[in-house]
């Protein structure tokens, strides 16, 4: 990346001799290789670092960033499956009726829509017209006198962004979990569940469901796994305090130390959830178990 992080750190009367000694302090006066050495040596040791902008070590830095991602994203995460599964499911069931086409539409739709400009429509369209909050995560200079005010205000931040992060992986799970469906449906056993006389719920739910959505649990790992890092314009358009708000900040401030920690969770989160996914297989299908 372009640009000296010395230069941001310090005062523009300051000597030469004060730069170079900032720049010795972080380490940045050493060569590139030498300088990504040191930083494995104390990735195993637990060390992530000083960020160079908050003169703090990483992980306190980073740990409540995480804690207000990881609220936001489970909340998008758990709505946008819950609505695009259950709709992938009745889409692929009622195969060619107005509610598939109707969902298909929406769904592609959504997935079209970039998170930013869908985060900026529902500010005008939603958040000024019914007062929401459309930055932050509490209203400043409100002293609240209970934890369920304090709860309801948190809920009240929370509705834009959710609902722009949700509507982005939306589409994708209606087109998957239907395309799953319309698979399992011509399989083989499900004749033969038919012709035992089985309840179309009972084949719906234990034949048809559960071997439609193993491709649906790898893309809920995938994206479990990198939203953090699609989080970023969600989190920049509504001002979150999140980590991707301090990636952008971070890249603003040339913060190395602390993109590198940011990464490093991303990838830690990607490799866990995918994990998460293998165990799951074995739950829903005893095939993969075995």
């Amino acid at each position: 990346m372009p640009g000296d992080p010395a230069r941001i750190l310090m005062n523009p009367r300051m000597k030469p001799e004060v730069r170079d000694y900032i720049r010795a302090q972080f380490g940045l006066d050493k060569p590139l290789t030498t300088q990504f050495i040191v930083y494995l040596v104390q990735i195993f040791h637990g060390n992530l670092g000083i960020s160079f902008f908050y003169n703090r070590p990483v992980v306190e830095v980073l740990w409540p960033r995480l804690m207000n991602t990881v609220l936001l994203v489970g909340l998008a995460t758990v709505f946008s499956i819950i609505v695009g599964v259950g709709l992938g499911i009745i889409s692929g069931w009622k195969r060619g009726t107005k509610l598939d086409v109707a969902s298909l539409i929406f769904g592609m739709g959504t997935y079209a829509i970039p998170t930013f400009w869908l985060g900026i429509v529902l500010i005008l369209v939603v958040g000024i017209p019914l007062g929401l909050p459309m930055s932050g995560m509490r209203t400043v200079g409100v002293e609240f006198t209970s934890s369920l005010e304090q709860l309801r205000d948190l809920l009240r931040h929370l509705v834009l962004p959710v609902i722009t992060l949700s509507f982005w992986y939306f589409g994708e799970y209606v087109y998957i979990m239907r395309s799953s469906m319309l698979g399992v449906l011509t399989e083989d056993y499900m004749l033969t569940a038919r012709a035992k006389g089985l309840p179309e719920r009972v084949i719906l739910r234990d034949y048809a469901v559960k071997n439609a959505m193993l491709p649906t649990i790898t893309l809920i790992a995938i994206n479990l796994g990198f939203i953090v890092a699609g989080a970023i314009q969600t989190e920049t358009v509504f001002a979150w305090p999140g980590v991707g708000r301090m990636i952008y900040d971070s890249v603003t401030a040339r913060d190395y130390p602390l993109l590198q920690g940011s990464f490093l969770i991303i990838a830690l989160s990607v490799v866990i959830a995918n994990f998460i996914a293998d165990i799951t297989y074995g739950i829903l299908d005893p095939r993969v178990k075995y």
